[in-house]
Order: structure tokens, then sequence, then C-alpha cells
């Protein structure tokens, strides 16, 4: 057991890191499984930072953009909240030095993204937002004394007395060491969402679910859970993550159409191409579905131009040996982002005295069924101020807190079993997916509970698989289609439950004990 005075972030994409910034010159810990920069979704961002920066543009138009992308759940307050507080931040992070993209006259240039009714996507190097964020991020930390950044660590139980988190247990990334308990004044949850649970996915490997798994093992109150997007255009090149085509080349004129040239959005929708993202990806996935191989024709929007206006998606195409300005991109539906974590009130307070949580990892109100493009790195950035700025407050003033240092002792569980994470990625693809039933939850929930009983010495497994328990349980529990749940057996949209959902862990297995024998 080791004792600190610092506040221990979990996490270090940009939630964590921002939060870390705005509790200077409080001492703080970020644990981070890999080299500072490596691993985190934030750095894949590409799209850029919604806000309303432009002069016809106003916080309450984006609100109300994103109420309506989120499908009837959004929690109001939090949206006008999160949408006020846009512009200061982008303005901060410019003053950091983040490079955003401005015209000749030094303004803001704003790309158009799905479901928003103006532009006003801030954005760097075209796709490069969230890469540039980062590293202005990281540059900043490395030059403030009071954050120390323990690489190479995973945090895997939290540590609660009295219904009160207490500190936290970690253990080195690549398996093999005792956990050793860091006490500490205040945990922040900054880790990442969970889209490494499915086979076919845009996030960064190790994304899979972990941070939201322990905070519900501790018996913290989870929301929105069944609520994952899938991106609708990941590029379907063969590769474990799949590239990303960021929503702005459809926001630019690229086009979704099939191996028969039929522009397949066509009458789908008023927006056509730049519909919600989850009758995007619907379509998409009916396209696979048809063996109509859906694919993106980005040649007549960005042309010649796009390896300067797009370059990662452009790299990413020439990896897998294919010219985008010359042929359509293969396209499927992947797991992009998770609106559900765990729940959160304004200033990112869990239910657990003691705990925060901030980032895609807390579920805060603001996305509802459908989360709006881009509105995520904002989210993050919001959150991880107010709860840096709540955790302040119990801390009285900085203290002396000397780093961190931990010495782990070899034993523990091994790494991860590759053979029993891709037998959980294929269970969620298959049953817990775009499209859902009854029937395939609850046999999710079987084999989910198969596979932790199987690897019950691993708590990395056990966190993805409670995580995968509460998706799974939460998906079964709302009967009816709203935003980007879709259940086969009940397509319609329920009036009555348009509101948010709230499971623990404990609810999550009582349902799952329901379903089997409801369907044994």
């Amino acid at each position: 057991m080791v004792h600190t005075g610092r506040v221990v972030i979990v996490g270090a994409g940009l939630g964590g890191l921002y939060a870390a910034l705005s509790l200077a010159p409080h001492p703080v810990l970020v644990i981070s499984p890999e080299a500072l920069g490596e691993g985190a979704s934030s750095a894949w961002a590409q799209g850029g930072v919604a806000a309303a920066m432009a002069a016809h543009d106003s916080p309450e138009a984006h609100a109300s953009d994103t109420l309506a992308a989120g499908a009837g759940t959004v929690d109001a307050d939090i949206a006008s909240m999160v949408t006020q507080a846009a512009r200061d931040h982008i303005l901060d992070l410019a003053a950091r030095g983040t490079p955003f993209d401005r015209d000749a006259d030094g303004q803001f240039q704003l790309n158009h993204e799905a479901a928003h009714s103006t532009a006003r996507v801030v954005r760097v190097k075209g796709d490069q937002a969230g890469k540039k964020i980062m590293e202005t991020l990281i540059a900043t930390v490395r030059a403030t004394p009071s954050v120390q950044v323990m690489e190479g660590v995973v945090a895997q139980a939290l540590e609660v007395e009295g219904g009160c988190v207490t500190g936290i247990w970690l253990a080195r990334a690549a398996g093999g060491s005792e956990p050793v308990l860091l006490r500490a004044p205040a945990v922040l949850l900054a880790g990442g969402g969970s889209g490494g649970l499915y086979a076919l996915t845009t996030n960064p490997p190790r994304i899979r679910g972990q941070v939201m798994g322990l905070a519900a093992r501790a018996g913290a109150m989870m929301a929105d859970m069944e609520f994952i997007q899938f991106h609708p255009t990941a590029m379907d090149l063969g590769l474990d993550p799949a590239p990303l085509a960021t929503e702005a080349l459809r926001g630019a004129g690229a086009r979704l159409v099939n191996a028969q040239g039929v522009y397949f959005m066509d009458g789908q929708h008023p927006q056509g191409d730049l519909a919600p993202r989850d009758i995007v990806a619907r379509a998409v996935f009916a396209q696979t579905q048809d063996g109509a191989r859906p694919m993106l024709d980005m040649r007549a929007a960005a042309g010649a131009d796009l390896a300067a206006r797009f370059p990662a998606v452009h790299e990413a195409c020439l990896r897998a040996g294919l010219d985008p300005a010359a042929v359509p991109v293969p396209v499927a539906a992947a797991a992009h982002y998770h609106m559900g974590g765990v729940a959160t009130d304004r200033q990112g307070r869990s239910s657990l005295p003691g705990l925060w949580a901030c980032g895609e990892a807390a579920s805060t109100g603001l996305h509802g069924a459908n989360r709006l493009a881009s509105n995520g790195v904002l989210e993050a950035l919001v959150f991880a101020r107010a709860a840096a700025a709540d955790m302040a407050l119990g801390l009285n003033g900085p203290v002396d807190a000397p780093p961190v240092a931990l010495e782990f002792a070899q034993g523990g569980a091994a790494g991860l079993d590759a053979d029993a994470v891709a037998q959980l990625r294929q269970i969620m693809s298959a049953h817990v997916g775009v499209r859902r039933t009854a029937q395939g939850l609850a046999q999710a929930l079987t084999r989910i509970a198969q596979l932790e009983t199987a690897q019950s010495d691993n708590l990395d497994f056990r966190n993805m698989c409670a995580t995968a328990t509460m998706i799974s349980a939460s998906a079964l529990a709302r009967h009816e289609s709203r935003g980007a749940h879709w259940r086969d057996d009940f397509p319609q949209t329920d009036p009555a439950q348009a509101s948010r959902s709230f499971m623990t862990l404990t609810q999550a297995q009582g349902w799952r004990a329901a379903a089997q024998t409801e369907h044994s």
C-alpha cells in the first residue's frame, strides 16, 4: 500500500491531461497504460471540436442541434451548459498553442458535420484536430511541475470503504505483476470508451471498456450504457482498428454509394448523406448485410486536394493500396463512441464519493441516444475542467506531495488471453451491435458470463466483461428503438421511454439471470 496527496487521474487522453492542467498547482498523478500520447482515442479524433464560433451561430442553436441528434434523451440543462462554455475552451486551447485552421482574416475555419444546422466544427489541418490538441496538451503537461505522469501502468480496481472511494489498485500494463493499492484524496476516471469490445472498431486497441468496468464493479451507477454509436464510414480495409473516414468528407461533398452505383442515402432522410449517424450507420450496415458493398466516393469532393485536406484518410487508403482520388473506398459501420458510462452530475461527480469521471468514460447527459458529431471532444474539455474545479475544493490548497514511486512484485495474472478477447469481441458484434434482439442479447449475456468465469483471475478482462454485461443488459431492458440503439423486435420509438437509463452492475446481473431463465 502506498499513500499520496496527489489526485489520481486514470487516463492520459484529452480529458485526463486537461483536468491535470486545470488542477495546477495541485499535485496530480496521471496514469497511462502506454507512452504519453500513444493509445488515446483523443489523438484519433479527426473532425474537431464543435463550438458556436461564427457570428451567425449561437450556443442556443448548437444546443438545439444536440437535442435533436440525441433522439429525446439529452439533458437539456447539460446541453445548454456545455454549448455555452464551448467558445471559452476553444480560445483556451488556442492560447495554449493549438494551431486551429484560420482564414486570411484570422477567423476560425469551420467544418460542417452531420446533423449540425451550420458549419461549427473547429478543425486543425483538415482532419488532425485530435492529434494537434493532444500535442499541445502533452507539451504543456511536460512543462507543468505539479503533474506527474506514470506510464506503462493500468488501473484494475477501486478501493471502496464505507461507500467512498479511497484509492485505486494499479498494476503493470504488460501483466505479470501483483497489483498495488494507491491511496489518494480523489480519483478521476478519464480512460476512454469501449469501442474495442467490438470486432470492428475505430478505437485504439487498448480501449475496451476497462475503466467503465472497474467503476461498475465498485458499485458506481452507470447511465445510458445501451447507446453505442457506430460510425458509418470506418474504412473497411482489413485493418484492426479500422481507419476512420471523417464525417467532414461528407460535409465536403463525398457520397455513399454501393457496388451497383446506387447512392443509397437518397430518399432515406432529408439530410441524405449527412443524416444523423445512427441512421447512416444502419443504412451502411444494411448494404453490407445485403452484399452490396457500401463505399465512400470522395473523388468529386476532394480530388487532387485530398492529401492536403485530409492527410490521415489519404495515408490510410494508400497503405491499403487504394487511391481515394481514383476509386471509391469500402466502408463499414464500426463501434466508435459510447454515449453511456459512469453517471455524473454537472461537476463530474459519480455516485461514489471520492470518484469523478469525464470524457468518454462518463455519461453526463449531453449525448442522449446519439452523440452529435464532434461534441465528444467538447464534452471532455468542459467536464475535465468542471471535475478539476470540484476536486480542488476538497484539497485545501496545494500540498507537499512528492512524486509517487510504486514497486510491483512479480506474480498476479498474466497478460490478457488473446483468444478470450477475440471471442468477447465477436459476441458483442454479433449480438450487441448495430441491430439487436432479446434472444441475441440473452445469448450474449450468457456467453460473456462464461468467458468471465474462465478468466476470473484476470482483473483487466473482468473489467471488460463488466462493461460488456452492462451494455447488453441495458440494451435488453430498453424495449424500443431510439437513436443508436436498435431492436429488431421493438423497431418503434416509444415516447414513454424518452428518458435516460440508469443501472448498476448488480442490476445488470439480475437482468442476465432473468434472460437466462426465459431463454433457456
